[in-house]
């Protein structure tokens, strides 16, 4: 069996870089054969990007969307994030960082994005915490 999707009204879903919009009802399907698919909360648009966690995630999802782009994708995605390790002292964060890596390392992108929701969060919490 596949891998079984659903979809609330309205909902957004990019399959192979393809975005497709639910209708007005609530629908299931199941998507049979490997594809490149991402769900409207996992979506990160470009000028969302604001922050050094949030420009690792950014190239890490496009890895995951666009196959044919990986190479160069790889190589922002080791500059964003050499750029937010060398800035973090914590160890729980640089842990973070090290599954970021490795789960790309291994073609696990989207695990890679969860590490990067946390690292996202930690960012979030430490900036809350200095304002």
């Amino acid at each position: 069996m596949g891998l079984k999707l659903s979809l609330k009204p309205g909902e957004k879903l990019a399959i192979n870089g393809a975005v497709i919009v639910n209708g007005e009802r609530r629908a299931e399907f199941i998507v049979e054969n490997r594809a490149s698919i991402l769900r409207e909360r996992d979506i990160m648009r470009a000028e969302d990007a604001t922050t050094p966690a949030r420009r690792v995630y950014l190239p890490v999802m496009m890895m995951a969307l666009d196959p044919s782009e990986r190479v160069r994708l790889f190589r922002e995605f080791e500059q964003r994030l050499t750029e937010i390790a060398g800035v973090l002292s914590e160890p729980s964060a640089l842990s973070i960082c090290l599954k970021i890596s490795a789960a790309v390392a291994n073609g696990a992108y989207y695990k890679a994005l969860g590490h990067c929701r946390a690292l996202i969060e930690y960012e979030r919490e430490r900036l809350n915490d200095v304002a």
